[in-house]
């Protein structure tokens, strides 16, 4: 690596430091409202939260994969997931909760929503994709930063990184059985995430008709 390359990277990484801030910014949102929605519903929605900034040498291949310069002008313009987070949670139902707790903070604006959830890839890839924008305030003023958000359970989280690491291992070319088996274990997830939410609700119902009795007893007694 010839000393003007290594320069060059340690220019880009002084460049993405302020994605770290983004991401340190999101993640004590996202901390926040998991503990209040716990602490006002007895319920968490988040299970994990992780994160992670691209590499200068990512970044610069995806820039020249798409024909275009390689300046951090073009980075700002064009690439929209230099800094993403995870969220995984028990249930489908939670996916949306996190979502609406997002969009519904101030300083947060949703660019873009892309819900393979509801309309999963046709390799049965099943998400929920923002990008947002939040604000990072420094010593010169507010810089605005985009950030991707990942939101899915921790069932469709375990598929996503199984075929993660098939398609790098067959260099995208997954042999043909191998995508019907992948199809077929997205329908397994898929029921798997559904037959989750019916026990919980039939476990709330339980406890509500539980709750009740209790307050009839403690009325007759008195």
């Amino acid at each position: 690596m010839n000393k003007d390359f290594q320069e060059r990277i340690e220019e880009w990484k002084n460049f993405l430091f302020i994605y770290k801030f983004a991401l340190d910014e999101i993640n004590t949102k996202l901390t926040i409202l998991n503990d209040e929605f716990q602490f006002v519903h007895q319920h968490n929605p988040i299970e994990h939260v992780k994160s992670r900034i691209k590499s200068p040498e990512s970044i610069m291949s995806k820039l020249q994969r798409k024909g275009l310069e390689v300046t951090t002008e073009n980075v700002e313009k064009y690439i929209k997931d230099i800094a993403g987070v995870r969220v995984t949670c028990s249930f489908t139902t939670d996916i949306y909760r996190i979502y609406d707790m997002i969009e519904s903070q101030d300083d947060i604006e949703v660019l873009s929503v892309k819900d393979y959830v509801e309309n999963p890839k046709p390799n049965g890839y099943k998400s929920l994709h923002l990008i947002i924008e939040i604000p990072v305030y420094l010593s010169k003023g507010p810089e605005f930063v985009k950030v991707e958000i990942q939101i899915r359970t921790i069932a469709m989280d375990f598929w996503a990184s199984l075929e993660h690491k098939i398609y790098y291992k067959f260099e995208g070319e997954i042999p043909g059985n191998l995508s019907t088996e992948l199809k077929e274990a997205a329908d397994i997830v898929h029921y798997l995430d559904s037959k989750m939410i019916r026990i919980m609700e039939e476990v709330t119902e339980f406890k509500e008709h539980e709750k009740e009795a209790e307050l009839r007893e403690v009325g007759v007694e008195k």
